[in-house]
């Protein structure tokens, strides 16, 4: 493809071309080091590095033609294109190359601070009760059929979410629903996409500070842009920013909620120990549901599914059956412990709101003890670390504070934050650094119709230091202590 047929996408954000345009291109990208004879090469300035400082790299290994945001010397001949925003003219040029995959797609967005898993797992099991292939994009992996790619963030770089809608395409996917986060949507990684359905779950304090967001204001308005990429958004009418979400929105709006007037409502809630049933009363059918996971926050993540499903015209047994059987990795998953009287379960929360959820709701039909075992991230917001330790000496019978993914920042001055916020509840609790010695604290502790809680890693596979990474499964943690004792 001629370089000037490719600057048709971004012509009203090009700020000068210096060199020939008439040039063919044989590729694009934005690592140095994939760059090739013909290349296009788009500058990005990450958070660790900038690619402004690899152009020459880029050059030397036969790139032809430079996108750039910042004035550089490069020594070769080369085509240079500075724009005003060189991430967003990377997500329209690699739609380009793709052949604008999105747009042959359902492509169903999740925005919000907590649930995003965990609805695009419940809507594609939903679809897939109808036949159709579903690809799913997200934080515990990128799915297409049975065939799974790990996944490196939640919402991928711009060109390496279009190959991705590409291949999920070019294997037969009718719909994807992926996971849109509010970095995603900021850093224009989503720009160029085709979404024909937004979802906005809920709201609250994460992701503040270090390489994150300033502040609330910049978090919500980050969230706000998918509602104006999208034909349709679907939003929590319950959570105190959903009138927010709505006045700035572009598209039409179905609401969803259990205490506020909404399109979709639950009512008739009853909840089990691992599972939930309500009334859905909706404009396409009313009708009683089953949920296989506990909890309020369960209701709600339902709701949004069947908003979405019931509105694309899928019918109610396919979304009774879909919610009845769907599984989600690391969220209130049950973790085997075959001959022992307690139960372990891992949870995803890592933030207040959502360790609350999960600790609420298990304390609400835990017949022995809640024992919590959590800790919080490194290099994060910090003013979390008191409120979780709160909401666990309030909650929990015994409390173990522990490591999470430290990364740069010492782990017992992030556990002494923690502490801080359990002092004044007067709740019982232990510190114990090492997160294997923890559970294992945790499992001798324990007694007949004790729930164990490990919270914040979840479906996550490996724990962050300072010097490296480790491989850290709590699945396989849990398993191996079982097994020393049996020895």
């Amino acid at each position: 493809m001629l370089l000037k047929e490719f600057l048709r996408s971004i012509e009203d954000d090009i700020l000068e071309v210096k060199g020939r345009d008439d040039i063919d291109i044989t590729g694009v990208t934005y690592d140095s080091r994939k760059s090739l004879p013909g290349y296009l090469f788009v500058c990005i300035e990450g958070f660790s590095t900038d690619g402004h400082k690899y152009a020459q790299q880029a050059v030397d290994n036969g790139a032809v033609a430079l996108v750039v945001e910042k004035d550089i010397s490069i020594i070769g001949q080369v085509t240079i294109i500075k724009v005003s925003n060189s991430r967003k003219a990377l997500a329209a040029l690699s739609a380009v190359w793709f052949s604008n995959p999105s747009a042959e797609l359902n492509l169903i967005g999740i925005t919000g601070t907590k649930g995003k898993t965990t609805i695009t797992y419940m809507i594609r099991a939903i679809l897939e009760k109808t036949g159709q292939t579903v690809g799913l994009i997200g934080t515990v992996a990128n799915c297409i059929g049975n065939e799974k790619i790990p996944a490196r963030r939640t919402t991928p770089e711009s060109y390496d979410l279009q190959e991705i809608f590409e291949k999920m395409r070019d294997k037969g996917a009718q719909t994807i629903v992926m996971e849109v986060s509010s970095q995603g949507l900021k850093l224009h990684r989503v720009w160029s996409c085709h979404f024909d359905v937004g979802v906005f779950t809920n709201f609250s304090k994460d992701h503040i500070g270090g390489f994150e967001h300033p502040d609330m204001e910049d978090y919500l308005n980050s969230k706000k842009i998918l509602f104006s990429m999208c034909k349709t958004g679907i939003v929590n009418n319950d959570s105190p920013y959903a009138q927010s979400i709505i006045e700035d929105s572009a598209c039409e709006i179905l609401t969803f909620g259990i205490d506020n007037d909404a399109h979709v409502k639950a009512q008739n809630i009853v909840t089990y120990s691992d599972s939930v049933e309500f009334d859905c009363v909706s404009p396409w059918f009313t009708r009683r549901f089953k949920v296989s996971a506990p909890g309020l926050f369960s209701v709600y993540n339902a709701l949004a599914a069947i908003s979405v499903c019931g509105y694309q015209g899928i019918d109610s047994d396919s979304i009774a059956e879909g919610l009845k059987h769907v599984q989600i990795p690391g969220r209130a998953e049950v973790v085997p412990t075959p001959g022992k009287p307690y139960t372990v379960m891992i949870d995803y929360a890592h933030s207040p709101d959502s360790l609350e959820n999960i600790l609420s709701t298990v304390k609400s039909f835990v017949r022995g003890r809640l024992i919590s075992v959590f800790g919080c991230g490194g290099d994060r917001d910090k003013s979390k670390r008191p409120a979780m330790g709160e909401i666990s000496g309030k909650i929990a019978d015994f409390t173990i504070i522990t490591s999470d993914n430290p990364r740069t920042e010492e782990p017992f001055s992030i556990m002494s934050h923690i502490e801080e916020g359990i002092l004044p509840t007067g709740g019982k609790y232990i510190m114990i650094e090492d997160r294997t010695e923890a559970i294992r604290y945790a499992m001798n502790m324990a007694e007949k119709d004790d729930i164990i809680i490990l919270s914040g890693k979840g479906h996550e596979t490996y724990q962050i230091f300072r010097d490296k990474t480790i491989h850290y499964d709590e699945r396989e943690i849990v398993e191996n202590i079982l097994r020393e004792v049996g020895d």
